[in-house]
């Protein structure tokens, strides 16, 4: 069973810094794409500020997501195990 749960937090977390990994780039390509559609210095500086904001915050609010896990991870994943089996009539 613990080796179930483990494989099941890692690729958890896997998937979770996968995501992030993608919002970070998925940013700057849409920060590097749009930047002449800008119509002046303070709308490029707000924009890039605001994104700035989301990625942090999305990233710490996933950090913390991951922390918990890692925290209840044999009872959250246990709890998930144990409804598979039964599921498959295990």
């Amino acid at each position: 069973m613990t080796q179930r749960i483990e494989a099941m937090h890692r690729r958890d977390v896997t998937i979770a810094w996968a995501f992030i990994i993608g919002l970070w780039f998925s940013i700057a390509f849409v920060a590097i794409a749009t930047w002449n559609l800008a119509p002046s210095a303070a709308a490029r500086v707000l924009l890039l500020s605001a994104g700035a904001v989301v990625l942090v915050f999305n990233t710490a609010a996933i950090a913390a997501m991951l922390r918990h896990y890692r925290e209840d991870r044999d009872f959250i994943y246990g709890l998930d195990l144990r409804f598979l089996d039964e599921a498959r009539g295990k």
